[in-house]
C-alpha cells in the first residue's frame, strides 16, 4: 500500500533528523508549516531548549491582511533573522522538516539569508 502524503513526510524528516543536529554554537532552525500559517524556531537539541521562535501568528505579521501565503513566510524569515542577530546567533543547521525546500518554506530560508543569518 502506498504511502500518504503525512508519513511520506515523517518518514523523510526521520532521515533528515538522523544527521542534523543543533548545538549551542550552531543551533537548528526547524520550520514547521500547517495550511494557514507556518512556524520556525531555533533550537538547541543538545540541552533540549528553544532559544527563539517565530510565526506567522505574531501579531506584526497579522497586521498585515492582504498579503499571500508565501509573503507570510518571507516576513517570518526576516523575523527570525532580526531576533537571532539580536541574540548573537549568525549560523544554524536548517531543518526543513521533511518538507520540499519549494515555496513558503523556500521563501522562509531566503528571508532569513537576506537578513544576516548563515545556512
Amino acid at each position: 500500500m502506498a504511502l500518504t502524503k503525512r508519513e511520506r513526510r515523517i518518514r523523510i524528516k526521520h532521515r533528515i533528523r538522523r544527521e542534523l543536529s543543533g548545538s549551542a554554537e550552531k543551533p537548528r532552525m526547524s520550520v514547521f508549516r500547517s495550511n494557514k500559517q507556518i512556524y520556525v524556531q531555533i533550537v538547541n537539541d543538545v540541552d533540549g531548549q528553544t532559544l527563539i521562535s517565530a510565526s506567522s501568528t505574531e501579531k506584526e505579521i497579522l497586521e498585515k491582511t492582504s498579503i499571500n501565503k508565501t509573503e507570510q513566510a518571507k516576513l517570518v524569515g526576516k523575523l527570525i533573522a532580526e531576533k537571532a542577530l539580536q541574540k548573537g546567533l549568525t549560523e544554524v543547521v536548517f531543518d526543513r522538516n521533511g518538507y520540499l525546500y519549494h515555496g513558503r518554506v523556500k521563501s522562509l530560508a531566503d528571508a532569513a539569508r537576506e537578513n544576516g543569518l548563515k545556512f
